[in-house]
């Protein structure tokens, strides 16, 4: 396969999302990852796209360690703002398309937040991970030709052994433990990657530029998700709803951080409810407990 007959690219295609966009995409993408190139070097960066020159670069990269991003600020904001300048840059550079993944962890700030937030919607981030998606996203606008797309909670297949998701994690911990406690006070809609990968391809192929909110349908808490995976499993696990104040992290969640996909939808791009998302990637898990 030629350079000239991969049109897209994917950074981050190690990534549980990364991964299932390469999957979808199939002989069209060239995935990359950070050993392949390293987005915070602009001559690089840009070498990379005047070689392949693709026709959109969906970044998929990401430092997503929230708590841990309180204490790496400069790295944190490195990887997703700085980054992303340096790509759409590039982009502009060979008039390519860039589609920035981004997430629902933009809002928070309004406490009193009970309605979806709307892609009009004032964002304010609660952590030092939402604020550095933010410029993500404000950053990517400098490729001219851009979409921006805000997702939350993604689980999909794993690619290595180390990633994890809350799914997935649920799963491990009912093989260890006969009580969890988890929390019912933060309102969001976690996705399913194979979902997410399919909208975005559709997205990218109407050329109607700008910010999205893509999720699948329905808001949930990780109580309710929690509850909803073992009844689907068929495992009988006791589970507590907590509130966020007995479940102490180092960054600050949004209480309240559901997306409205109203505009996604005009285009005639929909997702499955998050109940059917989760029923049909526990189809492709090893329920086996031993």
């Amino acid at each position: 396969m030629n350079a000239t007959e991969k049109s897209v690219i994917v950074t981050g295609a190690d990534g549980q999302l990364g991964s299932e966009l390469c999957r979808q995409l199939g002989s069209r993408a060239l995935g990359l990852t950070r050993n392949d190139c390293d987005l915070s070097d602009p001559a690089q960066t840009q070498r990379m796209l005047n070689e392949y020159r693709p026709q959109i670069v969906i970044n998929s990269a990401a430092y997503t360690a929230v708590d841990r991003a309180e204490a790496e600020i400069a790295l944190c904001h490195s990887i997703n703002a700085d980054a992303v300048l340096v790509l759409a840059n590039a982009c502009r550079n060979v008039d390519a398309t860039l589609v920035q993944v981004s997430t629902d962890y933009v809002f928070g700030g309004d406490q009193e937040r009970s309605l979806p937030y709307c892609e009009e919607d004032e964002p304010s981030p609660l952590s030092v991970y939402g604020r550095s998606k933010l410029a993500g996203e404000q950053y990517a606008a400098e490729a001219g030709k851009y979409f921006v797309v805000r997702t939350c909670g993604l689980y999909g297949r794993r690619v290595k052994p180390t990633q994890s998701n809350f799914v997935d994690t649920m799963l491990r911990l009912s093989g260890e433990r006969d009580l969890l406690r988890v929390v019912a006070d933060q309102h969001c809609t976690p996705s399913y990657c194979a979902h997410v990968a399919k909208a975005i391809l559709q997205l990218m192929e109407t050329n109607v530029f700008g910010l999205y909110h893509l999720v699948n349908a329905g808001a949930t808490t990780w109580y309710e998700l929690a509850t909803e995976i073992f009844r689907i499993a068929g495992i009988d696990m006791c589970v507590e709803p907590i509130a966020s104040d007995e479940y102490k992290t180092v960054a600050k969640r949004p209480n309240y951080s559901v997306l409205c996909t109203n505009k996604l939808s005009a285009l005639g791009i929909r997702l499955p409810t998050w109940k059917e998302a989760l029923k049909e990637y526990l189809q492709t898990c090893d329920l086996n407990r031993s």
